[in-house]
Order: structure tokens, then C-alpha cells, then sequence
């Protein structure tokens, strides 16, 4: 095994690791259109007398290098992809992904004796709680999933078996044993709610997944003006609703602004307080917000750090690593204080030959979780931690602020544009949403950024017109260069003038 790890192509994937800052901060954010056409018409055709014939190994590399490479977007190879918060890949991750990959883990059960991956995956989430100021041994019920989507379905899940657990008088199962229908019928329950402020909109497809329907899920936001906020008259109003169950979801990062369900520790003892008298659960989806937990104690984020205060208070939290943690994708993480609520929905009964040992003290992951057969997704995550530890992400994500909050400063000073929210820049943490104040300008202001092909912004809408937003959340963010690129692109596109990167000092 060991000469894999001693071949050059490793040795410089180390290296790389090792002097990670020596990379092209100027690579191309999306590929040429024409690179795309050429690809799309490279791909084979079933009309070919070729299709399927199969092709030797340099052939089929030297296609992918030659024709597909060029046409993939560039958001793990610039920093200036802000259409969505998809992070990029730190080296020393990307290292440890060929691994997973080389050494093909099937992470299902926990067999000790056998390989250490389970035991991996547990220190790794360990690791990640830590990180993010949960209290130490109070979050038993973890596991790693796909993403954030994923993680919002066992949030949801666990929420849908407790709150009916709770009306049938028990802790050993609801609706994993008996149904939703059987199980609500007992209980008497004829509506399980989910109670939100501008839930992200994985919420109400984890909604529908587990049973739920999409038009459970009601947004109680406090005023248009912050419609992030969570309105507390109206969650308690809703939790008094008769043979209703209710599931509290907090919006700890909401998708277009980056703002907190919640305003910090007393608003979440409030609902903590709520949740326990009418036996609700809460659900946090800290998909990227809760990092901001991650940033130093100091007065430049000390606003930050209470809007995130009072999380810890949740029954279960969403965590997406391949957001702000910058590993590659399919990594998301779920954290729950009740163990036996999460093992009592997901427990891959009838199969004696995944059992683990009796002893074991690390629960098998095909019991935690969705999947069954499931990669070795944690060893990205656990070099990024090793290797980070709290001051590199700390440092990590204040580049990510320094640079949303000084391109949030521009906008808000900018003839041609518009910040949005009206707000205290302290309020920043990486999303910064504007518009062109020229309303024919802003018609086509995403399209004429992204036809820079140097950054990526994605389109959305606030008080229901058309609005840009700029997600910052790759480790390659350089804040003085980014910040000269991207005002120098948006100088262009509000002149109406072609934008030349090689004019940028």
C-alpha cells in the first residue's frame, strides 16, 4: 500500500498541500462558451457506430482532459464563484479524497476490529462540535450525510418520531414503527407543523420526503423588513393549535441575506422555553451560518457572535462541510442530543450479518443515517480539521467577512448600485445581496457578470424585484485582489464597457 503513497504524482499532491497559497488567483470562474459547445459535442453519441464499444484508458483520459476539463465550472479553481455557497476544496482534503477513493470504504458498520474508518468518522464529528462551540458529549446522535438537503431530512425526521413519541407517552418509536398514519392516529394528531422565518427551500423538500408535505412548512417572519426574523407571537400562537404537532425550524444563515432566525441566546431560551412547553422540537439549519461561530471573540465580530449564540440550545443541527469546512462535495453532517430518536428512525432492523459487536461503543453508521452503502466521506473532513484546527478556520472564514463586509461597503457607497438590506455592515458574514439602482441595468445584471467569465453571482429577488447575490465561502479568498477584480467588474458592467482582467492592477 505504501507505494501509493510514494509515487511523484502523490509526492506532489503533498507538496501542493504543503504551499497551498501557490495557486493562479486569476483562473477563470466559468469556462468559454465555446469550450462548453466543444464539449457538448464531444460527448458520444448513441447514433455512433462506436457507442459503447469501449475505448483504451489513454483514450478515455485524454478525452476527459482535453474536451470535458476545459468546459467544468471553475468554482473549486477561483475564489470569485459567489453564485452559492459551494466552498471549495482545500489541498490537503482533495489529497485525502484520492485516498477515500483509492482504499473504496464502504462506512456502514462499525466493525473495530476490522478498519478503523467508523472510529474516523466519530473523532471527526467530535472534532467538528468542538469547532463549533457545542458543549462537549451533549450531541451522542451524529452522522455524516450527502449535504445539507440530507441532513434537513433526519432534522426532519427526528423532529416527525419525537414530537408523536412524546403524545403516545414513550421513547421506543412513533412513526419508525408504526406509520405516520398509524402513528398520528393514536396520538391524535391530525397536523404535524413545521414552524420557519425564511426557510432555505431544502426544508420544504425534506418536508415532503418524510411525510410531511411541503404545505406543512409555515413561515412566521416577524416583518418584510427583516423576514428573516422569526415572529415569536405567531410561533406560540401556532403551537397552541389543537392535535397539532409542531417542529420549530431556525434559519441560522438565511439564503439571501446571510441574517439569523434568531437575534442571540435570551431569543433562543425563548423558544427553547416554547418548544418544551408544547412539546415541540427544534431544528437548526446552520448549514453555513453556524461557522460563524468559528470566528475570534473579538469586538470586530462580536455581533456575530450573538446572533449565533442560544444554537446550542437546539434538539438537532444541520452543518454542510462542503460549504464553509471547504471539503469536496457529498459532506454534510447532522448533529442530535437524542441518540434513541435517531437510532429508533434510521435502525436497519432484520440483518444479522451488519450487526456490529455488543460492545461497541461507535454506532453503525447504517444506523444513524440514511444510507447503507456510504463512502468514507469523513477522512476530507477530518485532514481539513487536523490540519486547520480552530485559528486556520478562524482565519479561514474572517477572509470570507473582510471581504463581503468591504464589497458590502462599496455597494452601499456606489452610485450605480444598491446595497440591500439597509443595515450595520457588523451584520455581514458572507452573503452580500444588492441591485442596480438603473432598473434597466439591473434586468440584466447577472448576465452581464457572469458573461465576464471572471465571477459568478446567481440571481434572486427581494420585495419582489430582482436582486444579485455575492456567497463568499472558498478558502482561496484573497481579500485585497478579489476586492479589486470584483469592484473593477462591476465599474465595467455599470459603464457598459468590456471587462479585461489583465487590466486589473
Amino acid at each position: 500500500m505504501a507505494d501509493y503513497f510514494e509515487t511523484e504524482t502523490q509526492l506532489s499532491e503533498l507538496k501542493r498541500c504543503v504551499d497551498r497559497h501557490a495557486h493562479t488567483l486569476d483562473h477563470p470562474t466559468l469556462p468559454s462558451q465555446d469550450s462548453i459547445r466543444a464539449a457538448e459535442a464531444s460527448l458520444p453519441s448513441s447514433q455512433s457506430a462506436s457507442y459503447l464499444a469501449g475505448a483504451p484508458a489513454e483514450a478515455v483520459v485524454g478525452h476527459i482532459t482535453r474536451d470535458i476539463l476545459p468546459a467544468l465550472s471553475g468554482q473549486g479553481r477561483s475564489g470569485r464563484y459567489y453564485g452559492f455557497v459551494t466552498g471549495g476544496v482545500l489541498p490537503v482534503s482533495q489529497w485525502a479524497d484520492g485516498v477515500v477513493s483509492h482504499m473504496d470504504q464502504n462506512v456502514q458498520v462499525h466493525l473495530p476490529a476490522q478498519t478503523v474508518a467508523t472510529a474516523v468518522e466519530d473523532r471527526a464529528l467530535e472534532m467538528l462540535a468542538s469547532l463549533l462551540g457545542l458543549p462537549g458529549g451533549g450531541w451522542p446522535g451524529r452522522t455524516l450525510t450527502t449535504g445539507a438537503t440530507g441532513s434537513n431530512v433526519l432534522g426532519l425526521a427526528c423532529g416527525r418520531e419525537a414530537v408523536l413519541a412524546r403524545r403516545l407517552g414513550g421513547d421506543d418509536g412513533a412513526v419508525g414503527e408504526l406509520g405516520i398514519l398509524g402513528a398520528c392516529a393514536r396520538a391524535g394528531v391530525e397536523e404535524i407543523q413545521v414552524l420557519t422565518s425564511a426557510g432555505h427551500s431544502s426544508l420544504s423538500k425534506a418536508a415532503s420526503v418524510v411525510g410531511l408535505g411541503r404545505q406543512s412548512v409555515k413561515e412566521l417572519r416577524l416583518s418584510d423588513e427583516e423576514p428573516w426574523r422569526l415572529d415569536f407571537a405567531a410561533l406560540e400562537e401556532h403551537l397552541k393549535r389543537p392535535r397539532t404537532a409542531s417542529i420549530i425550524a431556525i434559519s441560522a444563515g438565511e439564503v439571501n441575506t446571510g441574517r439569523y432566525g434568531t437575534y442571540g441566546l435570551e431569543e433562543m431560551k425563548r423558544v427553547r422555553a416554547l418548544a418544551d412547553q408544547y412539546g415541540a422540537w427544534i431544528h437548526v439549519d446552520g448549514a453555513f451560518g453556524i461557522f460563524a461561530r468559528v470566528l475570534e471573540a473579538n469586538d470586530e465580530y462580536k455581533l456575530l457572535h450573538e446572533r449565533v449564540a442560544g444554537l446550542e440550545l437546539a434538539d438537532s443541527i444541520t452543518v454542510d462541510g462542503h460549504k464553509i469546512l471547504n471539503v469536496p462535495y457529498d459532506c454534510g453532517m447532522f448533529f442530535t442530543r437524542s441518540l434513541s430518536t435517531l437510532q429508533n428512525v434510521f435502525v436497519n432492523p432484520n440483518a444479522a450479518y451488519l450487526a456490529s459487536s455488543s460492545a461497541a461503543t461507535i454506532p453503525s453508521p447504517l444506523n444513524v443515517g440514511l444510507e447503507n452503502s456510504r463512502r468514507f466521506r469523513a477522512l476530507p473532513a477530518y485532514a481539513a480539521l487536523l490540519s486547520e484546527g480552530r485559528p486556520g478556520f478562524a482565519n479561514l472564514v474572517s477572509n470570507m467577512v473582510q471581504l463581503s463586509r468591504r464589497l458590502a461597503a462599496f455597494l452601499r457607497d456606489s452610485n450605480d448600485y444598491e446595497l440591500l438590506p439597509n443595515a450595520d455592515l457588523d451584520e455581514i458574514f458572507i452573503i452580500v445581496l444588492f441591485r442596480a439602482k438603473s432598473p434597466e441595468l439591473n434586468a440584466r445584471l447577472v448576465e452581464e457578470i457572469n458573461q465576464t467569465r471572471q465571477m459568478y453571482v446567481s440571481g434572486t429577488a427581494w420585495k419582489g424585484e430582482k436582486a444579485v447575490r455575492i456567497a463568499v465561502s472558498n478558502w482561496k479568498v484573497d481579500v485585497e485582489r478579489d476586492f479589486k477584480v470584483v469592484t473593477a467588474i462591476l465599474a465595467a458592467v455599470a459603464e457598459g464597457r468590456p471587462f479585461d482582467i489583465a487590466t486589473v492592477e
